[in-house]
């Protein structure tokens, strides 16, 4: 067995992480197993589709101008280890914390043709730090 040939599929189709891809204009192009265990919408469903769709209406401007910055100068700090913290939303409409970092696929001109999120929902942890930072305040 070719490990490596093998390694790219494996980790594509995997469901503990959402991997989702989007063309430069914010249009999602690929949605794993991991996308649709996390935000609750079908490969069907999400392809196509603006990531507005996974975006809180109050984040959106935020985000799009992150995206096209991004998108324009062909750099984001969130792609050599630094994690993105930011609120997603779930097919049913409920807030979830994420933590992702982006990978930036470009052309053969060096421009960015797509941008890929690896996601993580951290929404327990996230719970969790805002409750015992809640305890430790009362303590003082």
């Amino acid at each position: 067995m070719d490990i490596q040939a093998a390694l790219g599929p494996a980790l594509l189709a995997s469901a503990s992480d959402a991997i989702v891809a989007s063309d430069r204009e914010g249009a999602i192009v690929f949605w794993n197993p991991g996308a649709e265990r996390i935000f609750g919408f079908s490969a069907a469903e999400a392809l196509g589709q603006s990531l507005d769709l996974i975006i809180p209406e109050p984040q959106r401007a935020r985000h799009w101008e992150g995206y096209d910055r991004v998108i324009a100068s062909g750099e984001s700090r969130y792609g050599a280890g630094d994690l993105l913290a930011a609120p997603g939303i779930r097919k049913d409409g409920a807030r979830i914390s994420l933590e992702f970092s982006i990978v930036l696929v470009k052309d053969g001109s060096g421009q960015v043709a797509a941008m890929v999120s690896v996601m993580r929902d951290v929404t327990a942890k996230f719970e969790e730090m805002r409750a015992l930072r809640k305890r430790l305040a009362g303590a003082v």
